[in-house]
Protein backbone atom coordinates (compact mmCIF):
# COMPACT_ATOMS: atom_id res chain seq x y z
CA UNK A 1 0.00 0.00 0.00
CA UNK A 2 1.14 3.36 -1.15
CA UNK A 3 0.99 7.01 -0.22
CA UNK A 4 1.14 10.28 -2.03
CA UNK A 5 0.95 13.94 -0.39
CA UNK A 6 -1.39 15.98 -1.99
CA UNK A 7 -1.54 19.97 -1.88
CA UNK A 8 -5.16 21.04 -1.31
CA UNK A 9 -5.44 24.53 -3.25
CA UNK A 10 -7.29 26.22 -0.86
CA UNK A 11 -9.53 29.66 -1.64
CA UNK A 12 -11.76 32.98 -0.26
CA UNK A 13 -14.36 30.07 0.74
CA UNK A 14 -12.04 28.33 3.50
CA UNK A 15 -10.56 31.49 5.80
CA UNK A 16 -11.57 30.86 9.16
CA UNK A 17 -13.12 27.08 8.63
CA UNK A 18 -12.82 24.46 10.50
CA UNK A 19 -9.82 22.24 8.29
CA UNK A 20 -11.77 19.09 8.92
CA UNK A 21 -14.78 21.20 6.82
CA UNK A 22 -12.39 22.28 4.33
CA UNK A 23 -11.23 18.86 3.48
CA UNK A 24 -14.30 17.28 3.35
CA UNK A 25 -15.15 20.40 0.91
CA UNK A 26 -12.60 19.72 -1.49
CA UNK A 27 -12.29 16.03 -1.15
CA UNK A 28 -15.74 15.22 -1.41
CA UNK A 29 -15.71 13.60 -5.08
CA UNK A 30 -12.86 11.01 -3.52
CA UNK A 31 -14.10 7.49 -2.82
CA UNK A 32 -14.50 6.53 0.92
CA UNK A 33 -13.99 10.08 2.03
CA UNK A 34 -16.10 11.28 4.79
CA UNK A 35 -15.79 14.08 8.32
CA UNK A 36 -14.72 11.10 10.30
CA UNK A 37 -12.00 9.52 8.26
CA UNK A 38 -9.85 13.28 7.39
CA UNK A 39 -10.58 13.57 11.57
CA UNK A 40 -8.63 9.88 11.79
CA UNK A 41 -6.21 11.67 9.18
CA UNK A 42 -5.65 14.30 11.49
CA UNK A 43 -5.22 12.77 14.80
CA UNK A 44 -2.36 10.31 12.69
CA UNK A 45 -0.91 13.45 11.35
CA UNK A 46 -1.29 13.32 8.00
CA UNK A 47 -2.61 16.56 7.74
CA UNK A 48 -0.42 19.61 7.59
CA UNK A 49 -0.90 23.46 7.72
CA UNK A 50 2.07 24.95 6.68
CA UNK A 51 4.01 22.08 7.05
CA UNK A 52 3.17 21.46 10.72
CA UNK A 53 0.29 19.02 11.68
CA UNK A 54 -2.34 20.86 13.13
CA UNK A 55 -3.35 20.42 17.34
CA UNK A 56 -7.21 19.46 16.34
CA UNK A 57 -9.97 19.05 13.60
CA UNK A 58 -11.41 22.18 14.86
CA UNK A 59 -8.11 24.17 13.97
CA UNK A 60 -9.22 27.24 11.79
CA UNK A 61 -7.16 27.87 7.74
CA UNK A 62 -6.38 31.03 7.05
CA UNK A 63 -6.18 32.80 3.72
CA UNK A 64 -2.78 31.79 2.27
CA UNK A 65 -2.45 28.72 4.31
CA UNK A 66 -0.16 25.89 2.70
CA UNK A 67 -2.50 22.20 3.28
CA UNK A 68 -1.63 18.97 2.61
CA UNK A 69 -2.71 15.56 3.14
CA UNK A 70 -1.42 11.95 3.26
CA UNK A 71 -3.54 10.16 1.11
CA UNK A 72 -3.72 6.31 0.27
CA UNK A 73 -3.24 5.97 -3.40
CA UNK A 74 -5.78 3.47 -4.69
CA UNK A 75 -4.73 0.85 -7.31
CA UNK A 76 -6.15 1.02 -11.19
CA UNK A 77 -9.36 -0.54 -11.52
CA UNK A 78 -9.00 -3.38 -14.11
CA UNK A 79 -11.69 -4.98 -16.63
CA UNK A 80 -13.20 -7.77 -13.90
CA UNK A 81 -13.40 -11.24 -15.59
CA UNK A 82 -15.51 -14.17 -14.80
CA UNK A 83 -16.02 -16.31 -11.81
CA UNK A 84 -17.96 -19.33 -11.45
CA UNK A 85 -21.20 -18.61 -9.08
CA UNK A 86 -23.86 -20.26 -8.60
CA UNK A 87 -26.56 -17.28 -10.23
CA UNK A 88 -30.45 -17.60 -9.11
CA UNK A 89 -31.62 -17.35 -12.64
CA UNK A 90 -35.02 -15.92 -12.50
CA UNK A 91 -35.52 -15.02 -16.23
CA UNK A 92 -33.73 -15.18 -19.53
CA UNK A 93 -34.13 -14.73 -22.94
CA UNK A 94 -31.66 -13.76 -25.75
CA UNK A 95 -31.59 -9.79 -24.37
CA UNK A 96 -32.09 -10.51 -20.69
CA UNK A 97 -30.81 -11.83 -17.40
CA UNK A 98 -32.88 -11.25 -14.64
CA UNK A 99 -31.32 -13.03 -11.03
CA UNK A 100 -32.40 -13.02 -7.63
CA UNK A 101 -29.33 -11.73 -5.63
CA UNK A 102 -28.68 -12.72 -2.49
CA UNK A 103 -28.08 -10.39 0.55
CA UNK A 104 -24.30 -9.72 0.99
CA UNK A 105 -23.66 -9.83 -2.35
CA UNK A 106 -21.66 -7.00 -3.81
CA UNK A 107 -22.97 -6.12 -7.12
CA UNK A 108 -19.97 -4.93 -9.05
CA UNK A 109 -16.15 -4.85 -8.32
CA UNK A 110 -14.86 -1.76 -6.15
CA UNK A 111 -11.15 -1.23 -5.03
CA UNK A 112 -12.61 -2.96 -1.50
CA UNK A 113 -14.51 -5.94 -3.35
CA UNK A 114 -12.23 -6.85 -6.17
CA UNK A 115 -13.79 -9.98 -6.83
CA UNK A 116 -16.54 -12.49 -6.26
CA UNK A 117 -19.39 -9.76 -7.13
CA UNK A 118 -22.39 -10.52 -9.05
CA UNK A 119 -21.21 -8.97 -12.39
CA UNK A 120 -18.01 -11.82 -11.97
CA UNK A 121 -20.44 -14.32 -11.71
CA UNK A 122 -22.39 -12.82 -14.92
CA UNK A 123 -19.43 -12.56 -16.77
CA UNK A 124 -18.61 -16.28 -16.67
CA UNK A 125 -21.80 -16.89 -17.57
CA UNK A 126 -21.54 -14.68 -20.48
CA UNK A 127 -18.37 -16.91 -22.27
CA UNK A 128 -21.89 -18.95 -23.66
CA UNK A 129 -23.78 -16.19 -25.33
CA UNK A 130 -23.05 -15.58 -28.66
CA UNK A 131 -20.46 -13.02 -30.10
CA UNK A 132 -20.49 -9.56 -29.33
CA UNK A 133 -22.48 -9.75 -26.25
CA UNK A 134 -21.26 -7.69 -23.19
CA UNK A 135 -23.47 -7.83 -19.85
CA UNK A 136 -24.40 -4.66 -17.85
CA UNK A 137 -26.29 -4.19 -14.95
CA UNK A 138 -29.54 -2.32 -15.39
CA UNK A 139 -29.45 -0.14 -11.90
CA UNK A 140 -27.81 -1.88 -8.63
CA UNK A 141 -28.86 -2.99 -4.99
CA UNK A 142 -26.72 -2.50 -2.26
CA UNK A 143 -24.42 -4.75 -0.75
CA UNK A 144 -27.13 -6.59 1.77
CA UNK A 145 -30.22 -5.62 -0.02
CA UNK A 146 -31.53 -8.80 -1.60
CA UNK A 147 -33.82 -9.28 -5.01
CA UNK A 148 -34.19 -8.79 -8.83
CA UNK A 149 -31.34 -7.62 -10.70
CA UNK A 150 -31.68 -6.80 -14.88
CA UNK A 151 -28.41 -7.46 -16.54
CA UNK A 152 -28.81 -6.38 -20.35
CA UNK A 153 -26.62 -8.94 -22.86
CA UNK A 154 -25.59 -5.89 -25.35
CA UNK A 155 -24.84 -2.27 -25.03
CA UNK A 156 -28.59 -1.67 -27.55
CA UNK A 157 -30.25 -3.60 -25.27
CA UNK A 158 -28.80 -1.60 -22.36
CA UNK A 159 -29.72 1.60 -23.90
CA UNK A 160 -33.27 0.68 -24.55
CA UNK A 161 -33.68 -0.14 -20.71
CA UNK A 162 -31.99 2.96 -19.93
CA UNK A 163 -35.07 5.16 -22.14
CA UNK A 164 -37.81 3.09 -20.76
CA UNK A 165 -36.18 3.74 -16.84
CA UNK A 166 -35.94 7.16 -17.95
CA UNK A 167 -39.70 7.85 -19.22
CA UNK A 168 -41.26 5.77 -16.19
CA UNK A 169 -41.93 2.59 -18.64
CA UNK A 170 -40.20 0.40 -15.59
CA UNK A 171 -42.14 -0.48 -12.25
CA UNK A 172 -39.71 -1.45 -9.65
CA UNK A 173 -41.80 -2.69 -6.43
CA UNK A 174 -39.76 -3.96 -2.93
CA UNK A 175 -41.01 -5.52 0.34
CA UNK A 176 -39.46 -3.75 3.41
CA UNK A 177 -39.89 -4.69 7.02
CA UNK A 178 -40.24 -1.53 9.01
CA UNK A 179 -40.87 -0.17 12.69
CA UNK A 180 -43.94 1.38 13.50
CA UNK A 181 -47.15 1.60 11.14
CA UNK A 182 -47.16 3.79 8.29
CA UNK A 183 -50.17 5.79 7.78
CA UNK A 184 -52.08 6.67 5.87
CA UNK A 185 -52.16 2.91 4.54
CA UNK A 186 -50.98 4.27 1.01
CA UNK A 187 -49.11 6.98 -0.14
CA UNK A 188 -46.29 9.09 -1.12
CA UNK A 189 -43.28 10.30 -0.22
CA UNK A 190 -41.80 13.16 -1.78
CA UNK A 191 -38.59 14.32 -0.68
CA UNK A 192 -35.41 15.54 -2.29
CA UNK A 193 -32.37 13.71 -1.17
CA UNK A 194 -28.06 14.77 -1.27
CA UNK A 195 -25.03 13.63 -0.34
CA UNK A 196 -24.84 14.40 3.79
CA UNK A 197 -22.06 16.96 3.62
CA UNK A 198 -20.45 15.35 6.76
CA UNK A 199 -20.31 12.18 5.28
CA UNK A 200 -20.14 11.24 1.92
CA UNK A 201 -21.03 7.83 2.01
CA UNK A 202 -24.73 8.69 3.61
CA UNK A 203 -27.71 10.04 1.53
CA UNK A 204 -29.94 12.76 3.69
CA UNK A 205 -32.84 14.73 3.29
CA UNK A 206 -33.10 18.15 1.82
CA UNK A 207 -34.86 21.22 1.11
CA UNK A 208 -32.02 23.03 -0.02
CA UNK A 209 -31.20 21.88 -3.61
CA UNK A 210 -30.90 17.94 -4.05
CA UNK A 211 -32.20 15.57 -6.36
CA UNK A 212 -36.17 15.12 -6.99
CA UNK A 213 -36.98 11.91 -5.01
CA UNK A 214 -40.57 9.54 -5.14
CA UNK A 215 -41.51 6.97 -3.51
CA UNK A 216 -45.18 5.12 -3.86
CA UNK A 217 -45.93 3.17 -0.64
CA UNK A 218 -48.47 0.64 0.60
CA UNK A 219 -49.16 -0.88 4.44
CA UNK A 220 -49.54 -4.86 3.74
CA UNK A 221 -50.31 -6.07 7.17
CA UNK A 222 -48.78 -5.07 10.62
CA UNK A 223 -47.88 -6.85 13.65
CA UNK A 224 -50.67 -8.28 15.88
CA UNK A 225 -50.77 -8.54 18.59
CA UNK A 226 -48.46 -5.34 18.22
CA UNK A 227 -46.17 -4.24 20.66
CA UNK A 228 -45.98 -0.27 21.98
CA UNK A 229 -44.24 -0.01 18.73
CA UNK A 230 -45.66 -2.35 15.88
CA UNK A 231 -43.27 -3.97 12.78
CA UNK A 232 -45.24 -3.45 9.37
CA UNK A 233 -44.52 -5.47 5.70
CA UNK A 234 -44.51 -2.52 3.36
CA UNK A 235 -44.63 -2.66 -0.77
CA UNK A 236 -41.91 0.26 -1.80
CA UNK A 237 -42.65 1.69 -5.51
CA UNK A 238 -39.49 3.80 -6.83
CA UNK A 239 -41.15 6.53 -8.99
CA UNK A 240 -37.07 7.63 -9.12
CA UNK A 241 -33.99 5.51 -8.25
CA UNK A 242 -31.60 7.39 -5.72
CA UNK A 243 -28.97 6.10 -3.72
CA UNK A 244 -30.69 4.88 -0.87
CA UNK A 245 -33.74 6.12 -1.83
CA UNK A 246 -36.41 3.54 0.29
CA UNK A 247 -34.03 3.55 3.31
CA UNK A 248 -33.87 7.59 3.54
CA UNK A 249 -37.29 8.25 3.04
CA UNK A 250 -38.63 5.57 5.17
CA UNK A 251 -36.62 6.52 7.99
CA UNK A 252 -37.57 10.09 7.41
CA UNK A 253 -41.37 9.49 8.24
CA UNK A 254 -40.46 7.31 11.32
CA UNK A 255 -40.73 4.08 9.68
CA UNK A 256 -37.30 2.95 9.46
CA UNK A 257 -36.60 -0.57 7.65
CA UNK A 258 -35.53 -2.94 10.33
CA UNK A 259 -31.61 -3.71 10.86
CA UNK A 260 -31.07 -0.81 8.69
CA UNK A 261 -27.34 -0.12 9.89
CA UNK A 262 -26.71 3.41 8.90
CA UNK A 263 -30.63 5.22 8.32
CA UNK A 264 -32.07 2.36 11.40
CA UNK A 265 -33.06 2.13 15.17
CA UNK A 266 -30.10 1.60 17.04
CA UNK A 267 -30.15 -0.31 20.72
CA UNK A 268 -30.67 1.88 23.42
CA UNK A 269 -31.28 1.58 27.26
CA UNK A 270 -34.62 1.76 26.82
CA UNK A 271 -37.14 -1.34 28.05
CA UNK A 272 -37.37 -3.65 25.23
CA UNK A 273 -40.00 -6.38 24.19
CA UNK A 274 -39.27 -9.86 23.07
CA UNK A 275 -40.22 -8.62 19.27
CA UNK A 276 -37.61 -5.68 19.04
CA UNK A 277 -34.98 -7.74 20.18
CA UNK A 278 -35.63 -9.97 17.43
CA UNK A 279 -35.49 -6.76 15.26
CA UNK A 280 -32.71 -5.35 16.60
CA UNK A 281 -30.61 -8.61 16.03
CA UNK A 282 -31.61 -8.56 12.11
CA UNK A 283 -28.11 -8.72 10.63
CA UNK A 284 -29.21 -6.86 7.84
CA UNK A 285 -31.77 -4.00 6.34
CA UNK A 286 -34.96 -5.96 5.82
CA UNK A 287 -35.06 -4.69 2.44
CA UNK A 288 -35.98 -6.86 -0.94
CA UNK A 289 -36.33 -5.89 -4.56
CA UNK A 290 -39.05 -7.89 -4.64
CA UNK A 291 -40.98 -7.84 -8.59
CA UNK A 292 -39.74 -5.99 -11.69
CA UNK A 293 -42.47 -5.03 -14.67
CA UNK A 294 -41.22 -3.59 -18.35
CA UNK A 295 -41.57 -4.53 -21.41
CA UNK A 296 -39.05 -6.61 -23.43
CA UNK A 297 -37.10 -4.39 -25.19
CA UNK A 298 -37.33 -6.50 -29.12
CA UNK A 299 -40.93 -7.92 -28.64
CA UNK A 300 -42.33 -5.42 -26.57
CA UNK A 301 -44.37 -8.56 -24.67
CA UNK A 302 -44.74 -7.57 -20.75
CA UNK A 303 -42.86 -9.03 -18.89
CA UNK A 304 -42.59 -9.50 -14.82
CA UNK A 305 -39.79 -10.78 -12.97
CA UNK A 306 -40.44 -11.70 -9.51
CA UNK A 307 -38.13 -12.54 -6.75
CA UNK A 308 -39.35 -14.95 -3.68
CA UNK A 309 -39.63 -13.51 0.01
CA UNK A 310 -35.80 -14.61 1.09
CA UNK A 311 -35.74 -17.36 3.76
CA UNK A 312 -34.45 -14.39 6.69
CA UNK A 313 -37.36 -12.15 5.71
CA UNK A 314 -39.79 -14.35 5.80
CA UNK A 315 -38.59 -16.20 9.18
CA UNK A 316 -38.52 -11.97 10.56
CA UNK A 317 -41.82 -11.43 9.59
CA UNK A 318 -42.80 -14.85 10.94
CA UNK A 319 -41.14 -14.05 14.25
CA UNK A 320 -42.50 -10.62 14.42
CA UNK A 321 -46.32 -11.62 13.41
CA UNK A 322 -46.44 -10.38 10.27
CA UNK A 323 -48.47 -11.53 7.13
CA UNK A 324 -46.73 -12.29 3.97
CA UNK A 325 -49.72 -13.57 2.25
CA UNK A 326 -49.78 -10.21 -0.31
CA UNK A 327 -46.22 -10.99 -1.60
CA UNK A 328 -47.40 -14.55 -2.31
Amino acid sequence: MSYTWRTIKTDRGDHGVRVDRVLLRHLRDERSVSRNRIQKWIEAGDVLVNGAPPSRAAWRVQAGDDLQVRIEELPARTRPSGEAMDLQVLYEDDDLLAVDKPAGLVVHPSYKNAAGTLINGVLERAKTWPAGSRPSLLGRLDKYTSGVVIVAKRPAVHAALQRAMESRRIDKDYAAIVWGRPSPMRGTIDLALDRDPWDRRRITVTDRGGQPSVTKYERLAVSSPGPPRPFSLVRCRLITGRTHQIRVHLSARNWPIVGDAVYGLKRTGGSLTPLDEVALAFPRQALHAWRLSLRQPTTNAALEITAPLPDDMQQLATALCLSTVALA
